[in-house]
């Protein structure tokens, strides 16, 4: 057997270690939070893999593609090129789709490129380019002896006018009769038509019968009239008319043609066949009414709108707007509701009206007369030329919306490439479909005996792709969803069947929790993907937490024993059996069930509710849902069944907008009751605390306020006259200033990507010389920002504040990371408990609500058995817990659980049931239900 060799692996907190793992296998490393599994999997294994093949790139080459630091180690030996699929957000942008991620709507263009048949938009005719030889053989084919033909060239189609001097000069031609508005004239007769009505008119230009030997006469007759109307035709046979075309044009309508149709032609990105209202994005950002207009009961001086840069009434854009109000006689005072129309209008969209306008304090100096544009034209000028990339997204994200474009209704492209349909369905019509609609779609295509020949190819290809996002449990998603719209374990599951598709071999793939965001129910058609790969010669690296897919694996690492600097050593390896069977890591006593997470209170039930009717937001079935207050409920359910829609985008959008200033937009529904129970919301989710390395877990959770106001009441800092705003390392006088605070400088090569390198001055300590002499009980500012969570408790124990806040931190299983550590290096998991340890140290007030989207992602069992003990201690305080989760050991410990499905997409949306735990697993038809009683079984 062929082994990755490691010796003296020492990235971050890896303490030396040495390993041997088998090749071609399906491995899973595992262990507590924190403890080093992805040091060893993505920043040795795969980062060493990634190198190695990119050094052997040509230095060109190299330019384009990012280049992975060495790791810390001594040796590795038997690497492959190496595939990383994480869990992060593939896109952010607006373009990118499902369809064109996987490639499947390239292909789908090639396919209605190819045998898509058009159609005109107007009346659904079917349009076809037809050969002259082509349209002569289908003519030919169906007359039979003595059928009696006659040729008519369309030189007019319901068009206004009397056209006399068109019949004169057809006559003059030589013609001799025409059909009129279907009625047979003699071109010699005076023909009088009524020129304010629409008429067509078709020149006569041959009769012939149909015989053997007048076949070269009928092929002059369709070439003779095809040219006088520019390649179109009418055969009449007995009667019976019959329309041809040499070109992309519809019969009844001629002004409706269609280009030369081909693959490009169905691109939204492209301007052939883009919607030209919305350029192929299908939405436009609109200015939202409510979020201006916040309280019509209310006076403009007593807040009834919210002004885009006019917060403060000692600001240009208030004092501007109030001149604005007093120069066209708007009283400010009175209800917004109580204004004239006309008073509104000018509000929302301004005048061009000039008027005095005076402003004088230290920022400005004016006085002159100026125009107003509007509040609505106000924000749209902001967003469009704010130079500032935050300042924009606050914008949009305050006071915009995203609509569907008017013209496309969100198809993305023209009328005329919507109507080319492959049996009876736009491209689009396909991409709506859900994942599994769309194989069954193409499994069932009708095509003729030259369309399969071209199609057959193509068809395999996508039908191929559609199977291995549904073998991945995305059989729910649509082609045409946005990439930016995925979780990190829908995108790092695309990424996933994309590489199976592929088809290559001899790879080593490096995957983080592939099974987050997935129910029980698909774990098993995950697994057996998961080991197709490996199958077909490739070696699986999987960060895992997940029961199963440890015990399906070959080969399994345990990393521990504990977190940070307590962790980094290899504390069992082997096949799953025997470590079970060993017994002696936490992993293991987890596995064989010699430790268990059980709930620790009885049911606690509840007489106040918070109601919500008639939800029916994306997939959601007029949904009436029922969050039972002061305890721990859990919503679960098969993946894209609509628990997101239901609790991120209509519950808690609902609660922020009564509790706090109105700027979220809630999916569809009807009455709310019982929202006066509540008294605060606090949603955690797994967005990062911040977007730069500057932020950090001190700075998040306010630590670092405390640690600056303990520096700056040292003896030495007073001596120095050094205040709190000294130790900020984002500020000028403390900080290192060739670095900025940063602690890094960036180089810029030519021919290889951008190098960090630590500054030189500072030595990554972030600060100046003068502020590092300051220290408190032995250690300087920078020294105190590298401990550890669990280093610094120790070392502040003797501070109130800074004891409660960093033992929420312990409390959530965050004893390792480092008070420094840079937002940017945390995964979501991480940071959605890192805000959650933040809302434990504040003082909260009973009646509040806490909504999580799936906790557990990137825990351990045990760090899951520490979350469910803070998350108790919140319900204990009289506060209500909202969890999104399929964890089952989370749902076997829930007061009461909400499942949604039956299935995902289209055929989700409902509640199958709620109630407790056992109601759950009573139920015939709940999945949820059905492995929570084999999980409490085991």
């Amino acid at each position: 057997m062929e082994y990755i060799k490691i010796r003296g692996a020492r990235e971050h907190n890896l303490k030396n270690i040495d390993i041997d793992i088998p090749k071609n296998k399906f491995v899973v490393i595992t262990g507590v939070s924190g403890s080093g599994k992805s040091s060893l999997a993505f920043e040795t294994i795969y980062s060493e893999g990634q190198r190695r093949y990119v050094e052997s790139l040509s230095a060109y080459a190299r330019q384009f593609i990012g280049q992975m630091k060495k790791p810390e180690l001594d040796s590795i030996e038997g690497l492959s090129p190496a595939i990383s699929i994480e869990q992060k957000s593939v896109s952010k942008n607006p373009r990118s789709t499902v369809g064109t991620m996987t490639e499947i709507y390239d292909y789908m263009r090639l396919l209605w490129g190819h045998i898509g048949n058009a159609h005109c938009p107007i009346c659904n005719t079917l349009v076809k380019k037809q050969s002259i030889e082509e349209i002569t053989n289908e003519v030919f084919s169906r007359c039979s002896e003595k059928d009696k033909l006659m040729f008519l060239s369309p030189l007019v189609v319901d068009k206004k006018g009397s056209f006399k001097n068109l019949f004169i000069n057809l006559s003059k031609q030589g013609y001799l009769r025409a059909r009129v508005d279907a009625v047979i004239y003699e071109l010699d007769d005076t023909i009088e038509l009524d020129k304010n009505k629409r008429h067509s008119i078709e020149l006569i230009t041959d009769r012939i019968v149909f015989k053997e030997e007048n076949i070269s006469r009928i092929n002059e007759a369709i070439v003779n009239a095809t040219k006088l109307s520019e390649g179109n035709l009418i055969v009449n046979i007995n009667g019976v008319d019959h329309k041809y075309s040499e070109n992309f044009v519809c019969s009844n309508h001629p002004e409706i043609s269609f280009p030369e149709i081909n693959p490009r032609l169905f691109s939204f990105n492209a301007p052939y066949g883009a919607c030209e209202e919305c350029n192929g994005l299908g939405s436009s950002l609109e200015v939202n009414m409510d979020a201006i207009l916040l309280n019509d009961e209310l006076s403009i001086n007593e807040g009834a709108l919210s002004i885009v840069g006019g917060s403060s009434p000692t600001s240009w854009t208030w004092k501007l707007f109030m001149a604005f109000l007093e120069g066209h006689n708007i009283d400010p005072n009175i209800p917004f509701k109580n204004l004239k129309d006309y008073e509104k209008n000018l509000i929302f969209y301004g005048s061009d009206k000039e008027y005095h306008f005076a402003i004088h304090t230290k920022e400005y100096n004016y006085d002159g007369f100026r125009t107003f544009e509007g509040l609505i034209n106000l924000v749209k000028r902001r967003h469009k030329e704010s130079m500032s990339e935050s300042n924009r997204e606050e914008i949009q994200n305050r006071y915009m919306i995203e609509t569907k474009c008017s013209k496309c209704a969100g198809k993305r492209l023209n009328d005329t490439v919507l109507s080319i349909t492959i049996n009876d369905k736009s491209i689009i019509d396909v991409t709506n479909m859900s994942i599994v609609n769309s194989l069954e779609f193409f499994e069932n295509l009708k095509l003729t005996d030259k369309e399969k020949q071209i199609a057959e190819e193509i068809l395999k290809e996508i039908k191929n792709r559609l199977s291995f996002l549904i073998n991945v449990g995305l059989d729910y998603l649509s082609l045409d969803r946005m990439t930016k719209t995925l979780s990190g374990g829908e995108s790092q599951r695309i990424r996933l069947a994309t590489q199976i598709g592929s088809r290559l071999t001899g790879v080593i793939y490096v995957l983080d929790e592939p099974s987050i965001g997935l129910h029980q129910r698909d774990n098993d058609k995950l697994l057996k993907t998961l080991k197709d790969l490996k199958n077909i010669g490739n070696t699986l690296i999987v960060v895992e937490h997940d029961e199963d897919t440890m015990i399906e694996s070959d080969f399994l690492i345990d990393i521990g024993p504990g977190a940070g600097k307590f962790g980094g050593e290899i504390i069992a390896s082997g096949t799953p059996a025997d470590i079970i069977n060993d017994g002696k890591t936490l992993t293991a006593k987890y596995l064989n069930k010699e430790i268990q997470i059980n709930k620790t209170q009885k049911i606690r039930k509840s007489n106040e509710y918070l109601k919500i009717n008639n939800c029916t937001g994306n997939n959601l079935k007029n949904v009436n849902l029922k969050i039972p207050l002061g305890i721990f409920t859990v919503v679960t359910g098969v993946s894209g069944s609509g628990k997101s829609s239901l609790i991120n985008q209509t519950l808690y959008p609902i609660l922020h907008n009564r509790l706090n200033e109105k700027t979220l937009f809630p999916l569809s529904h009807g009455k709310v009751e019982g929202i006066d129970n509540v008294k605060k919301v606090i949603n955690i989710d797994q967005s990062p605390i911040g977007r730069t390395p500057r932020s950090n877990t001190a700075t998040y959770t306010k630590i670092f306020d405390d640690i600056r106001g303990l520096f700056s009441e040292t003896n030495d800092a007073k001596i120095r006259g050094f205040d709190k705003g000294r130790f900020s390392f984002n500020v000028k006088g403390g900080r290192c200033e060739t670095c900025s605070g940063a602690g890094i400088n960036k180089i810029e090569m030519n021919f290889l990507p951008d190098v960090y390198v630590e500054c030189e001055m500072c030595k990554g300590k972030r600060y100046n010389k003068e502020t590092l002499e300051v220290k408190y009980k032995g250690k300087n500012i920078s020294e105190v920002l590298d401990m550890s969570v669990i280093d610094a408790f120790e070392f502040f124990e003797a501070i109130p504040s800074l004891k409660r806040k960093l033992q929420t931190l312990i409390d959530v299983g965050m004893d390792y990371i480092s008070l420094g550590q840079p937002a940017t290096t945390l995964s979501g998991g991480e940071a959605q408990r890192i805000k959650l340890a933040s809302e434990l140290s504040k003082v909260a007030k009973e009646g509040t609500m806490y909504i999580l989207d799936e906790p557990t992602t990137g825990l351990h069992f045990e760090d899951v058995r520490k979350l469910l003990i803070v998350l108790d201690r919140l319900v204990s305080k009289g506060n209500s817990v909202v969890v999104i989760e399929h964890n089952l050991d989370v749902i076997k410990c829930a007061d009461y659980i909400i499942d949604i499905g039956l299935e995902g997409g289209d055929k989700g949306g409902y509640i199958v049931v709620e109630g407790t735990p056992d109601k759950i697993m009573k139920h015939k038809d709940s999945y949820t239900g059905k492995f929570l009683k084999k999980h409490i079984n085991k």
